[in-house]
Order: structure tokens, then C-alpha cells, then sequence
């Protein structure tokens, strides 16, 4: 399963990060993490990635998309990954689009914990005061002003995101205000959904794959018939004889010519005439 958690600070995503990793045996992904893994391995996009940090630059976008390629080519993430801080920007998440299409991926699902700022203000000034009450010293950025800041960067640069996973279809929207263990059965119920359209879908698909087979075959099948049919049906054709050679006599033709009587003699005798009825002169 691969996912994508969106939100904003105070939302939770880490604590619910860390839950579907137990549960799916995938893997978390934060940037934050990967590069200073990257840089500390001394891989080549990973002391790229050094020499923009040692100047006090902020990593591009393509530096950072090289450190998540060669993350989740790691065998530990041939289950799934959870990816937390990033996207943060609609062009970051074309790139990651780009990348998990080259690499033959797609996202699952992009989970949203929808909060009310408001409340997540409130919350932090309680969790602050609540750890000076106890002598604790919370850190520096841990406070209503620095949350604040930024909630207005989440708003400007990230929220984006939810209509751009949205158009995507990718989008699942939980309420982030309910307690840490209603959000995560909430979770556990989109994801389930979501695996079960994906299943029927391609049960759905590899019927139509087999009907599209059958009946090739049968239209197969019944055109060799037809053809068989028609030629057992189609007339023999007999050889002519040759015609017999004009003016030539046939043997019985011959032998019938012979038979035949000659035709009379021409009278080369005198006609003997009747006797007159008188004497005959005597010369």
C-alpha cells in the first residue's frame, strides 16, 4: 500500500504515520529523514544534497525526488510506503506522479485529516502550559505563534493539494478532531473500502478479459466450420475430354462407309426398246 498523509501541523499525522506502519508492515518515508540518511550514506544525490545544505540553500525539488527514488528502492519498501511532508507543493506532486509512473507505482490513497485550526491552537497553548506546570521547558517552536506561521505556510503552499489528489480521485477525508483511536479506525475503514473497489474492479476486469477471449475463440472455432461446410458442398470439377479432330473418321465410322453398296453403273448398254408394233425393217 502506498499513501500519502496530508495535513496540517498539529493534525496528527505523525501518531497515525506510525499506527499504519504496524499494521500493513510498510514503510514511513520522511523527507526530513531520507536526506539526512542520503547524506550520511555518501550516496551520490545524497552529498548533492550536502554541499546544498552546507551552503544554506534550501534542496530542489528534483534533488529531493532523486533522494525518494533510490528510498523506495530499498527492499523494505517493496510492501508499501507512507510518505510524510511530502508532497507539500502541486509541483512536487506532479513530480512524484512522474516518478512512481516511471517506476510502475501508484498511489492508493492520499488521506487527509481535516482539523479546525482554531482547535489545534488551543491545543498547543494547553500542552504548553500543561509542561511548564511540570517544570518542563517546551521547545522553541512548540507555541501558538509558531504554529500560526505555520498553519499560514500549510495554507499557502499544501492545501493546494487537496483539490489537486481530489480531480485525481485519490483523495480520502478524515476528521482529524475525533480522539487518536477514532481516527484510526476511520482510517482503517476508508483504506478498507478502497481495497475492496480496487478488488472488485479487477475481478471486473479479468472477466471481461475472459469473455473477450471466449469469444474470440468461438467466432474462431465457427468460421474454420463454415469453411470446412462449404467445402465439403462445392462440386467436383471434371476434366474435358478433348474434342475429336474435325474431319476425322472414328473406326466404326470407316467400317460403316464399306458396307455400303456402290452406286449403278452407267448405262453403257442400249435400251432395248419395246417392240413396235409393227415388223421390224430389214435393211
Amino acid at each position: 500500500m502506498r499513501l500519502i498523509l496530508l495535513g496540517p501541523p498539529g493534525a496528527g499525522k505523525g501518531t497515525q504515520a506510525g499506527r499504519l506502519v504496524e499494521r500493513h508492515g510498510i514503510v514511513q518515508l520522511s523527507t526530513g529523514d531520507m536526506l539526512r540518511a542520503a547524506v550520511a550514506a555518501g550516496t551520490p544525490i545524497g552529498l548533492k544534497a550536502k554541499d546544498i545544505m552546507a551552503a544554506g540553500g534550501l534542496v530542489p525539488d528534483e534533488v529531493v525526488i532523486g533522494i525518494i527514488s533510490d528510498r523506495i528502492d530499498q527492499d523494505d519498501a517493496a510492501q508499501g510506503f507512507i510518505l510524510d511532508g511530502f508532497p507539500r507543493t502541486v509541483p512536487q506532486a506532479e513530480a512524484l506522479d512522474r516518478l512512481l509512473k516511471d517506476k510502475g507505482f501508484d498511489l492508493d490513497a492520499v488521506v487527509e485529516l481535516k482539523v479546525n485550526e482554531g482547535a489545534l491552537l488551543d491545543r498547543v497553548e494547553t500542552r504548553v502550559a500543561e509542561m511548564r506546570a511540570r517544570g518542563e521547558e517546551p521547545r522553541a517552536d512548540d507555541n501558538a505563534e509558531a504554529l500560526a506561521k505555520r498553519l499560514s505556510a500549510y495554507r499557502a503552499q499544501t492545501e493546494p493539494l487537496v483539490d489537486y489528489y481530489s480531480e485525481k480521485r485519490k483523495l480520502l477525508t478524515v476528521d482529524g478532531m475525533m480522539t487518536i483511536d477514532e481516527v484510526t479506525r476511520e482510517i482503517g475503514r476508508v483504506l478498507e473500502a478502497v481495497r475492496a473497489a480496487d478488488a472488485k474492479k479487477g475481478t471486473k476486469a479479468s472477466r471481461a478479459k475472459r469473455t473477450v477471449k471466449t469469444g474470440a475463440k468461438k467466432a474462431a472455432t465457427k468460421a474454420k466450420g463454415s469453411k470446412a461446410a462449404s467445402k465439403a458442398k462445392a462440386p467436383k470439377k471434371v476434366a474435358a475430354k478433348p474434342a475429336a479432330k474435325s474431319g476425322a473418321k472414328s473406326d466404326s465410322a470407316k467400317k460403316a462407309s464399306a458396307k455400303k453398296p456402290s452406286a449403278k453403273k452407267s448405262s453403257g448398254k442400249q435400251t432395248v426398246g419395246k417392240k413396235a408394233s409393227g415388223k421390224a425393217t430389214v435393211a
